[in-house]
């Protein structure tokens, strides 16, 4: 094969043939990966500012002089050069561009359509179900928070469908005041959902106008002499104009988000106060991922570009600082919304009061990241030294096995880095095809898939961890042997006398050696921290597992029993327990049921 030689990036070649027209460049390194991707209202203009000038900025220069090809997408207006930008940043993730890490999706209050009895509910995820959705809140603590609200202002079930109608008479929820029953039809589908539009309403931010109906129907009620009814109306627009008070002092006045940014020692906060139709939902902490000598305006830009994107935006972003081509972010944003979006980087009165608050959430919460980072950065480097290493170990990871007496075999690994845990690398293993209750077989399994991918050419950890002695260490070492990995140190975690926790001994499968680091040691807090969490993740991932399995009916394997028989069956006879007592003759009484069926449905059940 003819070798071809590399020649240097010609930046002002590639400039020179480039047009004026909007647009997003793309700037790759010699191996082909990504550097940056930005944006321009004139291409050659701003592409020209990297190589026909002399670049100031560090970070530029370090970028530049990795640059092996450039290319360019040209787009019809600087407004769809943003919106590329900001999806091709989210998706490519390049290594010299603000990331917003946030992968999560938002908590909604979902409020099901189609029913004669509507039911109110947390969400999260595609909004795919018939009906109405209330957020995004920034919490699962803020859905919970209202979803109890509603529960005493308004008794709107939120119970599920399944246990819905399957009620034979009320749940505690009513006994507590909390439900109106609509299960046993304790209440009339006209005032259900007449409840029901108060509490839209009330979610929609109109409580003004949910207590002035509530009051007409008090003072009908009262003329009535339907003085129960009257005093329960009462209660309820008295408990509506305490909130509306409360919400008052602490809320706005606007559906509006109050965006601060504070840096500090190479990393930003960015903190986010939510308002909807005069509510306040609480806040919440972004830590975006900065390459070298990022600037607060940089970061608030491709933070409020790469997050409101593809998100339900208010009509007011108040800032704490002024942002580049802030004029266009705010048009694409009203477009995207379908209403007018304002920017405001200056702000006074109650919104100057809300920035305030923003800017020292965002301060307090850097704080603590920046103390975290730093003890877990000396943690890293003290590891180095106990195991020797030649550098700080980038990535740990460790493995741990979870079963009831050999049911449902589950391995977890977990990976933590100098930044702490990376979950989105967090991976689980349902172990099958080995002797129930071998943690042997199971480790080795659960390896074996896990650095084929290595030798795929997937990334790759300094440390492995298993939780365990020399035996578990033993399956690693053959693992890694056979696949061909090397330059991977492999550790085993032991627990101490007692199992108390701090006496762990280190088991170094290199050398056949042990170690005690001792209970003041940062490298065994770190050892422990991680191992701990594989533990928990192994844990959660095998009853979640053993949860799923039991839910399973031993019906389903029944040929002709679906899902309307396997119902009148459990509820004729009150549980898979009263249809294993049942006879043949028994079964052949429910609707449905012949004795051809009632027969394999016995023989299934009393194998």
């Amino acid at each position: 094969m003819e070798h071809t030689e590399s020649h240097p990036f010609d930046g002002k070649a590639f400039v020179r043939h480039l047009t004026t027209s909007p647009g997003v460049y793309r700037y790759f390194d010699a191996e082909d990966e990504l550097l940056y991707v930005g944006k321009a209202a004139n291409l050659k203009k701003r592409v020209g500012n990297y190589f026909l000038k002399p670049p100031m900025d560090p970070r530029i220069a370090s970028m530049v002089s990795q640059i092996a090809r450039a290319e360019v997408t040209l787009t019809r207006t600087a407004g769809e050069a943003l919106l590329l930008e900001s999806q091709l940043i989210k998706s490519l993730k390049p290594r010299y561009n603000i990331v917003l890490r946030d992968d999560k999706s938002y908590p909604y209050i979902y409020l099901s359509g189609g029913e004669d009895y509507p039911r109110l509910a947390f969400h999260r995820g595609a909004k795919a179900g018939p009906g109405r959705y209330f957020g995004p809140y920034p919490s699962t603590f803020a859905v919970r928070e209202s979803l109890g609200l509603m529960q005493k202002l308004f008794k709107v079930r939120q119970c599920e469908d399944s246990y819905f109608k399957n009620r034979s008479r009320p749940c505690l929820q009513h006994q507590i005041g909390r439900c109106s029953a609509p299960c046993v039809r304790l209440i009339e589908v006209d005032d259900y959902r007449n409840d029901v539009r108060h509490a839209e309403m009330f979610l929609e931010g109109r409580s003004s106008a949910v207590i002035d109906e509530l009051a007409v129907s008090m003072e009908k009620a009262s003329r009535e002499l339907n003085f129960e009814r009257a005093a329960t109306l009462r209660d309820q627009v008295a408990a509506l104009r305490k909130l509306q008070a409360q919400h008052f002092v602490q809320g706005a006045s606007a559906d509006m988000d109050v965006i601060a940014c504070c840096m500090e020692g190479g990393m930003a906060c960015v903190s986010v106060m939510f308002f909807r139709n005069g509510v306040s939902l609480g806040s919440r902490d972004f830590f975006p991922r900065l390459p070298t000598d990022a600037s607060v305006s940089d970061v608030l830009s491709q933070f409020v570009a790469q997050y409101y994107l593809d998100r339900q935006v208010p009509r007011e972003l108040v800032l704490s600082d002024p942002i580049e081509d802030m004029d266009v972010l705010a048009s694409v944003l009203s477009d995207h919304a379908g209403y007018t979006v304002s920017l405001k980087p200056s702000v006074r009165g109650e919104r100057a009061r809300f920035l305030e608050m923003a800017q020292r959430n965002a301060s307090a919460a850097l704080t603590s990241r920046l103390a975290s980072r730093h003890t877990l950065l000396a943690r890293f480097d003290d590891l180095q030294k106990v195991l020797g290493l030649e550098a700080t170990p980038r990535r740990i990871e460790c493995f741990d096995i979870s079963h009831t007496r050999g049911e449902l075999t589950v391995a977890s690994c977990v990976v933590f880095g100098p930044e702490g845990p990376e979950k989105s690398h967090y991976r689980r293993f349902n172990i099958t095809g080995i002797t129930p209750g071998d943690d042997y077989a199971a480790m080795h399994q659960a390896l074996t898939r896990r650095f084929k991918k290595v030798v795929e050419g997937g990334a790759r950890p300094d440390i492995l961890l298993i939780d365990g002695g020399t035996g578990q260490v033993a399956q690693a070492v053959d693992v890694l042997r056979e696949l061909g990995v090397d330059g991977i140190r492999v550790v085993g975690v032991a627990k101490g006398p007692g199992r108390r926790a701090g006496e762990e001994t280190l088991v170094l499968a290199d050398s056949g050696t042990t170690l005690h680091p001792g209970t003041s040691s940062p490298a065994l807090h770190l050892v422990a921290a991680v191992r701990d969490e594989a533990h928990r993740f192994a844990i959660s991932g095998h009853r979640r597992r053993r949860e799923a399995a039991r839910e399973r009916s031993t019906l389903e394997d029944v040929s002709g029993v679906g899902a309307r028989r396997r119902a009148a069956l459990l509820k004729a006879f009150g549980g898979l327990a009263g249809v294993e007592a049942a006879g043949v003759e028994e079964l052949m009484s429910v609707k449905g049921i012949d004795r051809g069926l009632a027969e394999r449905i016995y023989a299934m059940l009393h194998p």
